[in-house]
């Protein structure tokens, strides 16, 4: 089954009688319900259940393959789940409600979903052709969120805040494994998402 016909196994529950906008609690940050996914005949995520509420840092621990890294990417919707759904902030991601089902969004709309959920991947993925600053500038221009020098001061501040000012002309392949992580988690925050996602955020970095 996939998300395009999944049903939907969670409604959102009515306001309470009395409730107004002062009283009624926030949407949780980030909300999975049932959440399965598998590849082939490979159950990678099994029913699972998951609320975090803003403020909160949630860690989730276990084995390497046991499904980590797939629950990080099903939530910002890099993978379809087969069933269930995700919301941040109130808003379903990657789908949205036709009746009782779930149909998938356009790319353009997903990418404008994902624009407002940070991500730090395992390998960082920062782009080689690019210095440290452009990387960090790139999304907050690609977006049109900013200008080219807005988004450029924007880098230089975010850079100065994890310790890599001084690297801001070199490019990826001078730096360290922790100094890349940096520039990564500098790159997540330009875009002022709502949530960000770490995929082993301290993997390459020293203790301190």
């Amino acid at each position: 089954m996939t998300a395009g016909s999944t049903e939907l196994a969670h409604e959102t529950a009515d306001a309470a009688p009395g409730d107004t906008e002062l009283t009624r609690p926030a949407p949780a940050a980030v909300e999975v319900r049932d959440v399965h996914k598998w590849y082939g005949t490979h159950r990678v995520l099994n029913g699972v259940d998951l609320t975090v509420r803003p403020g909160e840092v949630t860690v989730i621990l276990g084995p390497s393959g046991s499904g980590k890294s797939t629950l990080l990417r099903v939530i910002n919707h890099l993978e379809k789940p087969e069933i269930g759904h995700v919301s941040v902030n109130g808003e379903l991601i990657g789908v949205r409600r036709h009746g009782d089902r779930l149909k998938e969004l356009n790319e353009r709309t997903i990418l404008a979903q994902r624009s407002r959920i940070g991500f730090v991947f395992q390998n960082f993925n920062l782009f080689p052709h690019l210095t440290v600053l452009d990387n960090v500038a790139a999304a907050p221009v690609a977006t049109g969120r900013l200008g080219g020098e807005q988004a450029r001061e924007l880098a230089r501040e975010l850079l100065d805040r994890v310790g890599l000012a001084d690297k801001a002309d070199a490019y990826p392949r001078q730096l360290s494994g922790g100094q890349q992580q940096r520039v990564a988690i500098a790159r997540a925050l330009a875009l002022r998402p709502g949530v960000i996602l770490f995929d082993e955020p301290t993997s390459a970095l020293d203790p301190e």
